[in-house]
């Protein structure tokens, strides 16, 4: 199990407790009697672009009230010279206090913190605290610094989410805080507005929940009350005991994965079971041995919680100039040319570590213009980090670990600009593969030993194995370097320190010691045939378990060697003593079969493997002599092709075949002389003829199946050249266009992002309030009826007919016997009967059914005595007022982007589709050096120069199908005679028809 950590930090103080400190277990493993003292989690949210929209939904889900503390921290992409209003918009979805981060500011429960612009934010002791940011504007990463510290500070109390964002940022800090045995969450995919944040969290493997954002302050409120308990103080931390407990988790553990966690740090592995515990709401631990009974997939997430690879690229950057500057050199120093550089690196997680050390040490070859084989042997018991480490792709967001120099130096920008990958000749000098360092046999004759923050997890008997075996795995003189919490303990005398800082040992040259060592793990006789390294110790509780045993007891008693191969022969897997019949051959390591091959048996198993591969079927030679230990062992080879469920439709690069060698017991000689002259060796002429025959016919099939594999791999070859060389170019092409421009619009993208959102915002509160001066305009147009105490109309005037039904024989009839013209309104007695009861004068706004709007006021009618004879109702027609505030919004509109044309810097223009130019701002002028006059009686092909003018054209054509073009470069001629190099956006002016009338463009110089 390896887990190792992020490197925080500069601000950050690491606490107590592994890796860094010493270890502090959880109350209810070892502190059972002391009260817990009560403490409020953390929650950091990290978001980018279609942040705000997550934002609103996840705080308008949190209750009021949860029941439980936690406080909130934002972290948010802002632009670093536009002021944020997101603490204004936070507040309006939530009850709780929201405050913008000041420097030192002490973090409360049941308060929402939001980072101000261009600032890092980090804590310590509880604390928010502010940096400058010490990275370019494009390569910030502002969560994933935000997150490290949560996780060095909160520890198992820090909680990660990931909402809707571009990029990789956040991806490192979830991992930290996962390795803190804190908990992750990461907004679905679909439910983003850009993924690109979320789904790399989710590829990190550490993600508790992927959830929308409505439905996370659920989950988060029953995972704090289950893990740290409620308010009132009440404990929600399930209770796990150290005995029969654990036992029994570790035995289905054992079962299902093969490793025994028995012997780790109770401490840790409780701390882990908890957390797990905790995310399904499970309060006894029965409950949950239950759950992993009934659900292997739980056993598999329990298995990677244990085996967290926080990590990083140099991490503990001092530790690691001290193993550049006292350990490499002295590591080459009097290596022959021929030597190599042998380094193992166990417990490697995802691989940062063991390309970090491959990095130092191409860096010191070439820098001393010295070429050794190098050989970095990196192995884990967690197969996903393998296969991570083996691909060699990290996200971008390493380059905060990683300095510049390196970073240009050793990794290539992938294709969709979020990932790095390592170059391939530090990949090819890694080899990475599954092991158990506690279980399997270790690598040797090695001059570096790397095991950083491993031992840490293991108790002092493990950690007592482990030390001895390093010491026989080293040269003489070979070094050791250990994790900053790490020490060789009471084995002094088999390592002298060369730094106590930094945890850098060496090897002392004890012949007598290494020796003994050495016997420790020198296998007795017949003990690798009784006890193959691929058995699992299984616990049968059902039939397919049983048959498993069965099946496992078989193949140990059988004397069997197999392999597993692709079709070149490389092995992929190796079943028993396969040593007999395979050897490594001088020279770099390979661990390809067909190079492997003892004397004998090289030529009948390539030309079996041919024969398999292109025919797919099973070939089996009998009787083969194999030259074993100076005297030759009769073997029969078999290689068929692996079955499997879509082996038909597998192609033939992914199939995969099954090597089988068997001893048949009977030794014989070579099955081919060396010399002719031999004649008397106990073999008849006749057999000597038939030996020679046969092997000359599997030559001829070698020799036949080696010429149809070359013609068809030349024809594959020429056909994959063509194609290569075409998408060379393109790729070529393409890359120069982009590459100048895409990090810089990438960030730009993003923060332009964030400024629309609450630009958006602020258009709606502007509309709110354009609303309110509708209302209050209005006033001309007035229809008035006049009516008495008992609501009979007195008099009225011609305006009001065209909303009032009244005709000059009404007067004095009632107003609610007359039929009104208006929609929606019906309460027009009503709001009379009002007005003259209390007096207060009612305004309604009111339409007709033609469509025009009408303010109705109903006031007291009052005599000039002030006495009051009725009311009079007014109707002021406000249609007008209404379209002249429409027509008034376009014209500022308009203005405004009037004052844009006269201001923007840029040359904008708009021309005809003949070319005619009919619009020329200042820009242009500053740009260009004509007149807006001189402009506007200028045809457009004046400006191109003679050799863009068909790509001028082209450019209306494509305008006329896409309305809309990406921005290009090119070239336009100035007054003075001079090229101007521009970058240019085109978009088509179109009419209510939809057909394009106009270009208009943007140009920038290219300075």
């Amino acid at each position: 199990m390896k887990r190792k950590q992020a490197a925080a930090p500069a601000v950050v103080i690491p606490p107590d407790d592994e890796p860094g400190g010493a270890k502090s277990a959880p109350a209810s493993m070892v502190e059972a009697a002391v009260p817990r003292a009560r403490a409020f989690p953390i929650v950091g949210i990290g978001a980018s672009a279609g942040g705000l929209g997550a934002f609103e939904l996840f705080f308008r889900a949190m209750p009021a009230d949860p029941g439980v503390d936690m406080a909130f921290v934002l972290v948010q992409h802002l632009a670093p010279d536009h002021p944020s209003i997101l603490t204004e918009l936070i507040a309006r979805f939530t009850s709780m206090p929201v405050f913008e981060v000041q420097d030192g500011m002490m973090v409360k429960p049941n308060c929402v913190y939001v980072i101000p612009p261009n600032r890092d934010l980090a804590l310590l002791n509880g604390a928010l605290h502010l940096l400058e940011p010490a990275t370019p504007r494009h390569q910030r990463l502002a969560i994933d610094f935000c997150f490290r510290s949560l996780a060095q500070d909160q520890r198992e109390k820090a909680i990660g989410i990931i909402l809707s964002g571009t990029g990789s940022d956040g991806s490192l800090g979830v991992r930290a805080i996962k390795g803190e045995g804190g908990m992750v969450m990461a907004q679905t995919p679909s439910t983003t507005e850009f993924d690109g944040m979320p789904r790399a969290a989710v590829a990190t493997g550490v993600v508790d929940f992927v959830l929308p954002p409505e439905d996370m302050p659920g989950e988060l409120i029953a995972f704090v009350e289950h893990a740290f308990g409620r308010s009132n103080g009440t404990t929600g931390r399930p209770e796990v005991s150290t005995d029969d407990a654990l036992k029994r988790v570790f035995g289905l553990l054992l079962a299902h994965t093969g490793h025994d966690f028995s012997r780790y740090k109770q401490s840790t592995i409780a701390r882990r079971v908890e957390r797990r515990m905790a995310v399904h709401r499970v309060e006894a631990v029965a409950a949950y041995v239950r759950i992993l009974q009934r659900d292997p997939g739980e056993i598999d997430a329990l298995f990677r919680d244990l085996l967290i690879g926080v990590t990083s690229f140099f991490r503990d950057p001092e530790a690691f100039d001290v193993l550049e500057a006292q350990a490499i050199p002295r590591i080459f120093a009097g290596k022959s040319v021929d030597d190599a550089v042998r380094v193992w690196v166990p417990g490697c997680s995802t691989g940062e570590e063991a390309y970090s050390i491959a990095m130092l040490l191409i860096e010191y070859m070439e820098a001393t213009k010295q070429s050794f084989k190098l050989q970095v042997f990196a192995t884990d018991i967690d197969r996903r980090a393998i296969d991570t480490a083996r691909a060699g792709i990290y996200p971008v967001s390493i380059a905060a670990d990683v300095p510049a120099a390196r970073l240009s130096r050793f990794f290539v920008l992938e294709q969709d600009g979020l990932h790095v990958r390592i170059q391939k000749r530090v990949r090819d000098a890694l080899i990475f593969s599954e092991q158990n360092v506690v279980r399997d046999p270790p690598f040797s004759r090695v001059d570096l030993i790397s095991c950083r923050n491993l031992l840490i997890y293991m108790d002092g008997e493990l950690q007592k194995r482990l030390m001895p075996l390093f010491d026989y795995a080293l040269n003489p003189g070979g070094f050791l370097f250990l994790g900053t919490s790490e020490t060789v303990g009471e084995f002094g005398t088999l390592f002298s320190t060369v730094d106590r800082k930094a945890k850098l040992y060496q090897s002392r040259d004890d012949g007598h010691v290494r020796a003994a060592t050495a016997a420790r793990f020198r296998p007795a006789q017949g003990e690798a045939e009784r006890t193959p390294r691929t058995t699992k110790v299984v616990v049968p509780t059902h039939g397919a378990q049983l048959r498993e045993l069965t099946e496992r007891s078989l193949l140990q008693h059988r004397s069997l060697a197999a392999a597993l191969v692709n079709h070149r022969g490389d092995i992929l897997y190796l079943h028993g003593r396969s040593g007999k019949y395979l050897e490594l051959a001088a020279g770099e390591a390979e661990t390809n079969i067909l190079k492997m091959a003892r004397e004998g048996l090289g030529r009948p198993l390539s030309v079996a493997l041919r024969r398999a591969v292109t025919r797919n079927e099973r070939v089996h030679h009998a009787g083969l002599s194999v030259k074993t230990n100076g005297d030759f062992t009769t073997v029969d080879l078999t290689v068929q092709p692996v079955e499997g469920e879509e082996a038909e439709a597998q192609a033939r690069e992914s199939r995969r075949y099954l090597v089988t060698l068997e001893d048949a017991g009977t030794p014989s000689l070579p099955e081919v002389v060396p010399t002719v002259s031999v004649v008397d060796d106990g073999q008849p002429v006749d057999a000597r003829i038939v030996a020679l025959e046969r092997e000359l016919r599997r030559k001829e099939e070698n020799l036949q199946m080696s010429n149809e594999e070359l013609e068809t791999s030349n024809e594959e070859l020429k056909s994959s050249n063509e194609e290569m060389q075409s998408v060379n170019e393109e790729l070529q092409s393409a890359n120069e266009e982009m590459e100048t421009s895409k990090e810089e619009l990438q960030s730009v993208n993003e923060e332009l992002s964030t400024v629309n959102v609450e630009l958006q915002s602020r258009v709606a509160d502007l509309s709110e309030a354009n609303n309110d001066m509708n209302n209050l305009l209005a006033g001309t147009g007035v229809g008035t009826i006049f009516v008495g105490h008992a609501l009979e109309i007195k008099r009225f005037t011609p305006a009001v007919t065209h909303l009032i039904n009244l005709i000059p024989s009404d007067v004095g009839r009632s107003v609610g016997h007359i039929v009104a013209n208006l929609r929606n309104y019906d309460r027009l007695v009503e709001d009379v009967q009002s007005v003259l009861d209390t007096l207060v004068p009612v305004e309604r706004e009111v339409q007709s059914k033609e469509g025009r709007w009408f303010l109705m006021r109903i006031r007291p009618y009052r005599t000039l005595e002030n006495v009051i004879e009725g009311a009079v109702i007014t109707f002021a027609d406000v249609t007008n007022v209404k379209e002249a505030q429409a027509a008034l919004v376009e014209s500022q509109a308009l203005v405004r982007l009037a004052v844009v044309l006269r201001d923007a810097t840029d040359a904008i223009t708009v021309r005809d589709l003949e070319g005619r130019i009919t619009a020329w701002n200042p820009g242009a002028s500053r740009m260009y050096g004509w007149t807006e006059a001189e402009a506007l009686g200028m045809n457009i092909r004046e400006l191109v120069p003679e050799h863009l003018r068909e790509a001028s054209l082209e450019t209306v054509r494509q305008l006329t199908r896409a309305r809309e073009l990406a921005p290009f470069r090119t070239q336009r001629v100035a007054k003075n005679g001079e090229t101007v190099e521009i970058t240019l956006t085109a978009t088509a002016l179109v009419n209510e028809a939809g057909e394009m009338y106009a270009i208009a463009t943007t140009e920038r110089a290219i300075t």
